[in-house]
């Protein structure tokens, strides 16, 4: 494909830029150039549609001023996957171009900064040499964050973002999902320093004719005639921890099923600081409601396999409090237990694992990931589908004792097609090198926006892809599910208010940008 002549509008930044087969998009071009002229710039833009491209430019813009630039990646991975995207599209000597990651040689490190004009780099081993003055940010005309929605807290990003500041260094954030509560946002934007966004959904015109079909299925699993059992059995022992608590005064809900876990794990802090005379009683119904509210999703929502090891977990406790004493004695639980361990043995299990060996007897000798939300449904999903002869592996984090070297070796093996059912935790959501999938499917639903995003970014990259959504139905799923469909299109209504909002406010900084240039 030879150089589209267009892209030369952008000025001197292009002849930093390898152009050879970059396809012209209009969008791109209008980004970056807005991007020059406005300076400080959050750019919002649905995975796999270049928003690698954005940054080469972006960096290209510093090295054309004769400045230094700097990409921050949130993992190791995604570092070097841009330093190896970088090597590639950046006409720059290879000892201008440096990774910086906590691993670097440290005796080499200084002089390889000072040498460097362009860096990428993960973000707290940028704070720790900022703190200790081995970095000299005064160089530098742009920093780009990726996966920018992470610039919140205390994390690393939000320090040097500041330093940003401090040293007037352009600062642009990328994401395809910045979140769906407007104080969110704009504290991103406030951390960032900006008041500009560029930002792009799959429906915009000038974005659609790349954007690659994704075709949603959603699953309304009916839960097997056992599992309703079962369940109806754990059912009035976490209704009446539920009872005791509203009676308290600590909760405010008819259902059990309508408390999203977060809220229950936050009451233990709400209960620990009071110091009544039912504190201790609180505890207790607050103990089993924790734990028996998660054996009951865990049944309902992920498989049976998943609750019976999550009760033996609670009866191999070596010191039991009087609470977890309580759900093991309880007759309802013990009958529970004993009915799930009978429906195990006649090899039943969750409908949503037959309803997954559907799906994939469509999908044989592609690649697939699956995203689960547990590490003992990833257990015996990666069993259940080995058997039954489609190959699988786990992908999980160092919490199970996989190093990054074990990770790049499987995703390796998964991009060869060794293997082509990838059974995920939340690592291969975002910040890794997994390469596009044929489909993706989410084993149940979650209630975050920003994960459900990045989930489906792993498909309809290159080509159009697939999305499964199963639900089992009557339990949290369809709430998450619900929960979620409505943080994304509050979303996209925010993004686009605010960039009105923020268009018609001065721009006081773009006279001091665009004279650099």
């Amino acid at each position: 494909m030879p150089i589209d002549g267009r892209w030369n509008d952008l000025g001197p930044a292009s002849n930093h830029v390898i152009l050879d087969g970059i396809e012209f998009r209009e969008y791109q071009f209008n980004i970056i150039r807005s991007i020059f002229r406005h300076g400080n710039t959050l750019v919002v833009l649905p995975t796999g549609l270049g928003k690698t491209l954005i940054a080469v430019y972006s960096i290209a813009q510093a090295l054309a001023a004769g400045k230094k630039a700097m990409l921050l990646a949130p993992t190791k991975p995604l570092a070097e996957q841009h330093y190896l995207t970088l090597q590639k599209l950046l006409k720059i000597n290879e000892d201008e171009l440096m990774l910086l990651l906590g691993t670097t040689n440290k005796s080499k490190r200084e002089e390889q900064m000072i040498n460097a004009k362009v860096i990428v780099a993960t973000p707290q081993t940028v704070a720790n040499e900022i703190k200790k003055g081995t970095l000299d940010m005064s160089r530098y005309h742009s920093t780009i964050f990726d996966e920018c929605h992470k610039a919140v807290g205390k994390y690393a990003y939000t320090y040097i973002a500041d330093t940003c500041s401090a040293y007037d260094v352009k600062t642009i954030g990328l994401t395809a999902s910045p979140g769906s509560k407007k104080e969110k946002i704009k504290k991103l934007l406030q951390t960032l320093k900006t008041e500009h966004i560029e930002s792009r959904v799959s429906s915009d015109p000038d974005v659609s004719k790349y954007v690659m079909p994704k075709y949603m299925h959603i699953m309304d699993i009916e839960l097997t005639d056992s599992i309703k059992e079962i369940s109806a059995m754990i059912k009035p022992e976490i209704e009446a921890s539920l009872a005791s608590l509203n009676k308290m005064g600590f909760l405010h809900f008819k259902h059990f099923e309508n408390i999203p876990r977060g809220r229950i794990i936050a009451l233990g802090d709400e209960i620990n600081r009071i110091g009544s005379d039912y504190k201790y009683a609180a505890i207790f119904s607050y103990v089993k409601l924790l734990n028996l509210s998660h054996a009951y999703d865990l049944l309902t929502v992920e498989g049976i396999q998943p609750y019976l090891e999550y009760m033996q977990s609670l009866q191999d406790k070596e010191k039991k409090s009087k609470a977890v004493q309580g759900i093991l004695n309880s007759k309802r639980i013990i009958a529970a237990v004993s009915a799930a361990k009978a429906a195990q043995a006649r090899g039943e299990e969750h409908p949503k694992v037959i309803a997954l060996l559907d799906i994939l007897r469509n999908y044989r000798g592609k690649s697939v990931i699956v995203f689960v939300q547990y590490r003992s449904t990833i257990k015996m999903l990666v069993e259940y589908l080995n058997n039954n002869g489609f190959p699988s592996k786990a992908f999980t984090g160092k919490r199970e004792g996989v190093t990054e070297a074990m990770q790049k070796s499987l995703i390796e093996d998964f991009r060869k097609h060794e293997f082509h059912v990838l059974v995920a935790s939340s690592i291969g959501e975002e910040g890794l090198d997994i390469p596009s999938v044929d489909a993706v499917i989410f084993y149940e639903a979650i209630p975050s926006e920003i994960r459900n995003i990045q989930r489906g970014g792993r498909t309809g990259r290159l080509a159009p892809g697939s999305i499964y959504i199963m639900l089992a139905k009557d339990t949290k799923d369809q709430i998450y599910f619900y929960v979620s469909r409505k943080k994304e299109e509050k979303m996209n209504m925010l993004i686009k208010s605010l960039n009105m909002e923020l268009g018609r406010m001065p721009r006081k900084t773009a006279d001091k940008n665009q004279s650099r240039l």
